[in-house]
């Protein structure tokens, strides 16, 4: 999701003005916080990761381990749809029924099933985050529930109402009028069996303006973008169970892996793109369609489908009244369709490393065809480019969908047009091939597709990326009150969750990469895409398998990032040069560690310069030397760096040089300290120091 939130680059050039302006509050609260500092209380640094309960349990049991792969026990639910829905254009409906496989492959039977039904958040009676819908509506009305053959009775208390206790049991359903629904069952769902849930179902897809994602639907009666549109089985986990956090709005999802049968009936004339392969096309699209769909593979050339001036039954479509679009989706975590009486439809293809060409699809308004002028490049760029960074693309088609929703992603589908085409098509990644849980952890999603973006968009430019900087940025929002921990639910996280979800794990591994280097960062990060997809990773499995592919123990670095907001905030406080020996004194205010990074500058002229075991010449006249995390783990806040080089003088020491550990006053960082403080932008535009990153 890209709309609601702004580009990593404009927040951190925002956040750069505002951390510059100290409040008069914190000017007068400075000198207390440095008097406590110099205190001298050593700091208790924290080397472990807290083990919840949730993932205790799960390691015992085998699903999991320190490895950071799935455990030999690993197991996951998987839901199998066969849906047939009808769109009423002038009513806005959406009618439906479906079949749901529910194969219960874990250990335990299930004596309950809980149902998404996320079209609720659009009546008025339902909690909410920060969505407005467009219209209050009935929401998603339940008219019929059966599992194996047995209806449920929808008109039946809950178990536990009055009256139970004398009442034969019954199979019921509960909160139906909710956005999580609850079937009580009399036979549970023995383990590794199938279950056979039926449900019929309609909804009005919401139209107008309203404030948050996915809260519009459609424009007027002419083009309808259904998301979150049927009935869903909720996730059910090794961890916790059911997943039972209510659909608020904000936040995004959680969702189990299946196959896709969908059958979507609409005027004759209206075109219908959608997750998954079409596959009816001699039913529903015209002669002159298919025939140029046969050369979309050939080349990179963007080609026209159906155009402008074919619109109607029999030039955008097939002829006839209302016509039965069939898509088939294999191993997908949701489904997604749009359609319009007046779709364009263009297409080009993607050449994904090691299989090959696939289509991109690209349907939009008439009057919106300047924003998908390059639409089918950015999409190319970005489907070939991730495959080579994370893993191949692993589905057979690509969509960007025009309509109100732009900018949110679904397998296959992206509704976008070409401003967040390259964020969207990342998210095929994250979460649509790897399935972190978005409600609980919305980082691993959308915080790694904001820190892909940026090696994403200076490839498009041709140059190399530059991560240095927002690492070091981040120490001027650390002690915001407002900021929850990145392990706190997403769900619930407030004010601040765009930062928390989308900004902070950019700022994370800069930080990462400036320790273990950035091609490692994504080496592992490839590996670790490559070894969950299509599982369902937490964050313990992303923490234990990048230690082991990084070959350390960094989970003194997962704690302070992800469970607290502090920071490093780092200093050069004294310089001491005896003979040929100058001795750095560096100071950490901060709760968290880092490695301890001098860039050296010498004099031009002079004695040689003795080579240091912990050091690396970058030119004739600079070193950048290194001390491990490790030299704060007593619990000092000083750390007295020796630089023995001999005898050759030493212009300017620089902390931090590449400005990737978080530092409230990078002014604090340089010896000898400028005679006044200056702000350039460091190199890449990443933020604001006292010197330009890396430079």
């Amino acid at each position: 999701m890209a709309r609601r939130i702004a580009t990593l680059l404009s927040f951190l050039g925002v956040l750069g003005l505002l951390v510059l302006q100290p409040s008069p509050m914190a000017a007068q609260a400075r000198p207390g916080a440095a008097a406590a500092v110099k205190a001298e209380l050593p700091r208790a640094v924290r080397r472990d990761v807290p083990l919840t309960g949730a993932i205790r349990r799960a390691i015992e049991a085998g699903t999991r381990n320190t490895s950071g792969r799935p455990g030999p026990n690993y197991w996951q639910l998987q839901t199998d749809y066969t849906i047939n829905v009808r769109l009423d254009p002038p009513a806005g409906t959406l009618t439906g029924t479906e079949t749901i496989a529910l194969h219960n492959n874990s250990p335990q039977e299930l004596r309950e099933v809980y149902l998404r039904l996320d079209h609720n958040i659009y009546r008025g009676l339902v909690p909410r985050g920060g969505s407005v819908p467009a219209e209050n509506t009935d929401g998603m009305v339940v008219t019929r529930l059966s599992v194996n053959g047995e209806a449920v009775d929808l008109a039946a208390p809950p178990p536990g109402g009055r009256g139970m206790a004398s009442a034969p049991r019954k199979l019921t359903a509960s909160n139906l009028d909710q956005t999580l629904g609850r079937i009580s069952l009399v036979t549970p769902i023995a383990a590794k069996a199938t279950a056979t849930i039926e449900i019929a179902w309609r909804t009005k897809l919401p139209g107008g303006p309203g404030r948050g994602h996915r809260m519009t639907q459609r424009f007027d009666d002419t083009l309808f973008q259904p998301t979150q549109w049927y009935p869903r089985i909720a996730k059910y986990d090794d961890l916790r169970g059911w997943d039972t956090n209510v659909y608020l709005g904000p936040a995004e999802f959680y969702n189990n892996f299946g196959r896709f049968d969908v059958k979507i009936d609409v005027p004759a004339g209206w075109i219908v793109s959608g997750t998954g392969v079409l596959q009816n096309p001699q039913e529903v699209l015209t002669p002159k369609a298919r025939e140029r769909l046969t050369h979309v593979l050939e080349s990179d050339t963007v080609i026209t489908i159906v155009g402008e001036d074919e619109v109607g039954p029999g030039q955008a479509s097939a002829a006839g009244d209302r016509l039965v679009w069939h898509h088939v989706a294999e191993m997908v975590n949701d489904f997604a369709w749009a359609t319009a009486r007046k779709y364009v439809w263009r297409a080009t293809r993607a050449t994904i490393p090691g299989k090959g060409a696939i289509p991109i699809h690209m349907l939009y308004l008439p009057e919106h065809a300047n924003s998908y002028t390059n639409a089918g490049p950015v999409a190319r760029h970005a489907l070939e480019f991730y495959s080579k960074l994370w893993a191949p693309y692993p589905f057979p088609q690509f969509t960007l969908q025009d309509g109100p929703s732009l900018g949110m992603e679904y397998p296959m589908v992206i509704n976008s047009n070409q401003g967040a085409a390259d964020h969207e098509a990342g998210h095929q990644w994250w979460p649509m091939t790897v399935g972190t849980n978005e409600t609980w952890y919305g980082w691993m999603d959308e915080g790694f597709n904001q820190y892909m973006n940026i090696l994403s968009g200076a490839d498009a430019r041709g140059v190399a990326p530059n991560l240095n900087g927002p690492g070091q940025l981040y120490g001027r929002m650390s002690g915001n009150e407002d900021e929850p921990p990145m392990m706190w639910n997403a769900n619930y996280a407030g004010n601040m969750y765009g930062f928390q979800t989308y900004s902070k794990a950019p700022l994370m591994l800069s930080m990462l990469g400036g320790i273990v280097g950035d091609a490692n960062v994504q080496r592992a990060m490839s590996d670790y895409a490559k070894t969950w997809s299509f599982k369902h990773p937490s964050p313990w499995d992303y923490i234990f398998f990048m230690n082991n592919a990084l070959g350390q123990d960094l989970n003194w670095f997962w704690y302070y990032w992800l469970w607290t907001t502090e920071s490093v905030d780092g200093s050069i406080a004294n310089v001491t040069t005896t003979g040929a020996r100058t001795v750095v004194s560096v100071r950490q205010d901060g709760q968290m560690p880092s490695p301890v990074v001098l860039k050296v500058q010498f004099a031009p002229n002079g004695p040689a310069i003795k080579p240091m075991t912990n050091a690396k010449m970058v030119d004739a006249t600079t070193a950048v030397v290194t001390w491990p995390v490790d030299v704060w783990f007593s619990g000092n806040r000083m750390f007295q760096a020796a630089l023995d080089f001999g005898a050759r003088p030493i212009t300017t020491i620089t902390l931090d040089p590449d400005c990737r550990f978080p530092d409230r006053d990078p002014a604090d960082n340089v010896w000898p300290k400028p005679a006044k403080a200056t702000t350039p932008a460091p190199a890449g535009g990443m933020g604001r120091g006292a010197a330009v990153c890396g430079g």
